[in-house]
């Protein structure tokens, strides 16, 4: 579970294969609960302190979002092979109302470098990550279960080692 300054909550859990089963976001005005079911993600959506919810879901494989969490969750479920690639729909939640928008993006596993370390050899993955519906490429930089670099995002600190497994 993460929060933010801004008071936005998350709350991200993922099954042994990084499917994301359990996703709660909760902002001061807005949340949202969902998850995977089978080859579709399904949620609902209300106000804060509202009686009712609105339920969606749609055919895709994950969500994305702000937080890195998502987008360790999305790279490790592709389970890439250097060079390989993969197109994958993504719900993509933003703002404070969490609005909801389904997109196309391509996942490439470009490199793997290894940096040396006091106890092993740390794998760095770098993925090229394409948005199909504006062509604009990001470069995300994972660690295991740690995100290393990515558009908005820099690890300045790391308490403890990446799970690699």
């Amino acid at each position: 579970m993460g929060e933010r300054s801004d008071g936005l909550r998350l709350d991200l859990v993922v099954d042994g294969r990084w499917r994301q089963i359990r996703v709660e976001l909760v902002t001061p005005d807005w949340w949202i609960r969902g998850g995977v079911t089978g080859h579709e993600l399904a949620w609902v959506r209300a106000a804060s302190g509202a009686d009712t919810a609105t339920e969606h879901g749609e055919r895709a494989a994950a969500f994305i979002g702000e937080s890195p969490g998502f987008l360790v969750a999305v790279g490790r479920t592709l389970r890439l092979g250097k060079g390989e690639q993969a197109d994958v729909r993504l719900v993509r939640l933003s703002g404070p109302a969490l609005s909801a928008l389904t997109g196309s993006w391509r996942w490439r596993l470009a490199e793997i470098e290894t940096h040396e370390t006091e106890t092993a050899p740390l794998p760095v993955e770098r993925y090229e990550v394409t948005d199909l519906a504006t062509g604009e490429v990001a470069m995300v930089h994972l660690a295991g279960d740690v995100v290393v670099a990515a558009p908005g995002i820099e690890l300045t600190e790391l308490g403890s080692p990446p799970n690699l497994t």
